[in-house]
């Protein structure tokens, strides 16, 4: 019998919002790429919130526009919902958030994967991966269903919560890492035999009600921003008709009525004692952590234009069937609403990302790579983030080249992997502002001025993107040069903008020819100017941890050798394997004196080369 064998260059296992990303990338660099999925219908599918970016999160999804990716253009044209959150706060808390249509999102996903040159989307099962030796294993394809196979130097892993996954309802288990849907069992053995460790997390989701049984009237009205922002450079504005969300609260029947029933909780009965993302609880776990609070905030966010299905965000859920039917009837605006779908929780494999290179390729298989929640994180925009740069990697890789490493002062998505790799996980990974210490560097309205000009010289985006940011920047500097000319009752308009109480509607009644000024232009005039000695100060470390990070250490550098390290970061760094002495100090538990010692030895083996 002959086996079917389909050549390519790259192979991405996984349609979800890592593997999309992922293939358009690799496809965009000019990889033959294969994206291999277990249903064609659920390409871009979002399997919990219908929702994209949020604190921390919009910055990532402005940065994966950036880099050319598809998230920010498909939430664009699909958002019902606009909001620019912590506009109170300074630049660096803005967070744009979006409402999707989701059906209408995730069709937007497949459609431009589709349409996307290079690139071969098929529905396929993949039970083996294929490697060639033993030491040094290298990547040569996959094996699906039926015994065909994919032949690929590079193959790109985006499994989600489907590696071995086993739902939770109460106390039935179903086996599936989504409703509906089954598991995938064969990936899980595969990276076993590999030599790579594999470990378990849980995450959940929360019912979901038909609209037309919600009373409104007893809810919280939340509109969308007046002046919508779109996620997309591409994009100067949005016109769309904005759907409402609406808010309401649980109490303390509700509360009690969980307590009363925390033995048939998964979570609780020992049914499950895998860890869960810790700034995403279960309701369960808010009434058990936060025993002293009478209520908790509950969004009701409709799922799109053309259905009547309500994700009620702040009810993550495992609890029984009848205690999710009671614990609405206890809600104001909720007492008659029918549940169309159930909450659950998932257990399901991940791989623990410290295994990986920066550039997200396995230390133990060359050619193979990990990105999204396989690598132990949650959330779309986290997984989009991951596998843009996979994809990129991969791409890069078979062009010979050096990785695309975004630093922790380029991007929040830089200091996503940093994390990962680096730090490793003991619950699912979820990005904050707060993670990043460059974060008034990194802002969301910034970032194709960061990263655009990067994806260009890698390939990620064309010409004409390129030449449109390059406009943008000379408005930029010749607005710039207006403020730094023209005086104010003897003060340079550069500088009295950078007085508190001044913004820029001040600065036009000054300067009349500045109103005609793009608004995107002017926002990044004025934070450039307002925050020039911040960002001065910030700079200052930038540079030192640079210097760190040109410090290099040999690959597969032995630390057993210096027996002056202690013996935890001897285990450490031998374990992790940093790639400079920068990322050696973010490991968890490395002194400033170990890498006092590490730039001792590696200065001396310098010095002792020189002569």
């Amino acid at each position: 019998m002959t086996t079917a064998t389909y050549d390519y260059d790259v192979i991405v296992i996984g349609a979800g919002h890592a593997g999309t990303e992922a293939a358009l990338a690799a496809a965009r660099m000019g990889a033959r790429t294969a994206l291999l999925t277990a249903n064609c219908d659920t390409v871009g599918q979002m399997s919990c919130n219908p929702a994209i970016g949020g604190v921390g999160k919009g910055q990532i999804v402005r940065e994966i526009d950036a880099l050319g990716g598809a998230m920010g253009r498909a939430i664009d044209a699909t958002g019902i919902q606009f909001r620019m959150l912590n506009r109170r706060k300074g630049p660096a808390m803005h967070s744009p958030r979006a409402q999707a249509d989701k059906r209408l999102y995730q069709a937007e996903i497949k459609r431009i994967v589709e349409e996307q040159a290079n690139l071969s989307l098929r529905q396929e099962v993949v039970e083996e991966i294929l490697v060639e030796g033993s030491e040094g294993a290298r990547i040569v394809g996959v094996r699906v269903g039926g015994g065909a196979e994919y032949r690929a130097e590079a193959v790109i892993l985006t499994t989600g919560t489907f590696l071995q996954a086993l739902m939770h309802t109460g106390e039935t288990k179903t086996p599936g890492g989504r409703a509906g849907e089954g598991t995938s069992s064969g990936i899980s053995g595969a990276l076993t035999r590999l030599g790579i460790r594999l470990a378990r997390f849980k995450t959940g989701t929360p019912p979901r009600l038909n609209g037309r049984t919600i009373d409104y009237g007893k809810t919280e009205l939340q509109p969308g921003d007046d002046d919508p922002q779109p996620f997309s450079f591409l994009n100067d504005r949005l016109v769309v008709e904005q759907m409402p969300c609406h808010i309401t609260y649980t109490n303390e029947k509700v509360h009690a009525l969980i307590h009363a029933n925390l033995d048939r909780a998964p979570m609780y009965s020992g049914q499950i004692q895998t860890n869960g993302p810790r700034y995403c609880p279960s309701i369960e776990d808010k009434v058990v952590r936060f025993a002293d609070r009478s209520q908790h905030q509950i969004f009701l966010e409709p799922e799109g234009r053309h259905t009547q299905e309500v994700y009620v965000n702040g009810v993550s859920t495992s609890l029984p069937r009848d205690v999710q039917d009671a614990m609405f009837r206890l809600i104001p605006g909720l007492e008659q609403a029918e549940i169309m779908r159930y909450g659950y929780a998932v257990e399901y494999d991940y791989s623990p990302p410290d295994q990986l290179q920066v550039s997200l390729e396995s230390k133990q298989v060359k050619g193979l790579y990990f990105a999204g929640q396989i690598n132990g994180t949650t959330g779309y925009e986290e997984a989009g983030a991951q596998g843009l740069i996979a994809g990129a990697n991969a791409a890069l890789a078979l062009q010979g080249k050096e990785a695309l490493v975004l630093d922790r002062d380029q991007a929040y998505t830089g200091v996503l992997i940093d994390d990962l790799v680096t730090c490793g996980v003991d619950e699912p990974y979820r990005m904050f502002t707060s993670r990043a210490e460059y974060r008034l560097l990194l802002r969301q309205d910034n970032a194709d001025r960061r990263l655009t000009p990067l994806a260009h010289e890698v390939g990620l985006v064309d010409s004409a993107r390129f030449e449109r940011l390059r406009q943008k920047q000379t408005e930029i500097e010749r607005v710039t040069g207006v403020l730094e000319s023209v005086r104010h009752e003897g003060t340079l308009l550069s500088k009295y903008l950078r007085r508190p109480e001044v913004e820029w509607p001040d600065i036009v009644k000054l300067a009349p020819a500045l109103s005609a000024v793009n608004a995107r232009v002017a926002e990044q005039v004025l934070y450039d100017l307002k925050y020039a000695g911040y960002i001065a100060r910030q700079s200052v470390d930038v540079d030192r941890q640079h210097r760190l990070a040109e410090k290099r250490i040999p690959t597969g550098f032995d630390y057993g050798r210096l027996a002056q390290l202690r013996v935890e970061a001897r285990e450490k760094l031998q374990r992790i394997q940093p790639s400079n002495l920068s990322q050696a100090g973010r490991i968890s538990g490395i002194t400033p004196a170990d890498i006092a010692l590490l730039m001792v030895h590696f200065e001396g083996k310098s010095k002792s080369r020189r002569k």
